[in-house]
């Protein structure tokens, strides 16, 4: 392939990008004007986020710290991807006065986030999630979306795909907005359907809130892997997915 073509295909992917982050743009801005009539009046109460909104959203940065989760081949590793996307996530809605918790803000795990036991030798992962699973209860009726990566022995496969939790019947809706926004604006070609979680998922199968998790691609895949580097990608993501949340509590 000579330079001229390398030229086009770097400008070709570099339109793409913006187009994307135009799109999921068009997209917040339509949430936006849903959600401050959906709102009205009902956005500070006692249960409130660090910012004094109502908490509305808890989200959750899958794994972190000795947990990196799956990875690429090029070394991406799930953990750090999970936690930017969760982070642009927090940033969008916080910004448009959504009152919202993390689980995570760094690279750690939370087997110690309430100093239960002194010694968590072999139980670090099950004081995790059930810290996550606290977390979340600590603000009853906010929707909790867990970021995740997905990985697959076929490397061909590729898309994002929402679970639900079976315990409120809002988690389906929730899932199927954010199935549906990402399919129309990030990823037309992707046909996934949501999926009703099964008890392997520890956390949407005991929360009694509204709760969602978004395997948002796969690292086995490795263009789709590389999108997931990319800042802009990401960003148009997490600008969907955003969009979704608003469009779930404008509607409730």
């Amino acid at each position: 392939m000579n330079n001229t073509e390398n030229d086009k295909r770097a400008v070709i992917s570099t339109v793409i990008r913006y187009a994307l982050i135009s799109v999921a743009a068009a997209i917040l801005c339509f949430a936006l004007g849903r959600l401050a009539l959906g709102l009205g009046d009902r956005g500070r109460d006692a249960d409130a986020a660090p910012g004094g909104d109502r908490v509305r959203v808890v989200i959750d940065a899958g794994h972190g710290g000795e947990d990196g989760g799956t990875s690429g081949s090029d070394g991406t590793v799930e953990k750090d991807v999970n936690l930017k996307i969760a982070l642009i996530v927090r940033d969008i809605l916080a910004s448009n006065g959504v009152g919202v918790v993390m689980t995570r803000e760094d690279d750690r795990l939370l087997y110690d986030a309430y100093g239960d036991l002194s010694d968590y030798a072999g139980k670090k992962k099950v004081y995790d999630l059930r810290n996550r699973l606290r977390i979340a209860e600590e603000h009853p009726g906010a929707a909790l979306v867990s970021i995740h990566m997905n990985a697959f022995s076929g490397k061909q496969y590729s898309g994002l795909q929402v679970y639900y939790s079976p315990n409120d019947a809002e988690s389906a809706r929730l899932a199927g907005l954010v199935q549906s926004t990402v399919r129309s604006y990030i990823q037309p070609d992707n046909d996934r359907e949501t999926k009703r979680a099964g008890s392997s998922i520890y956390l949407l199968n005991r929360i009694k809130s509204p709760a969602v998790l978004i395997e948002c691609g796969f690292l086995s895949n490795a263009e789709e892997c590389g999108k997931l580097n990319d800042p802009a990608y990401c960003q148009a993501l997490a600008l969907a997915i955003s969009s979704a949340i608003m469009e779930f509590i404008a509607t409730a």
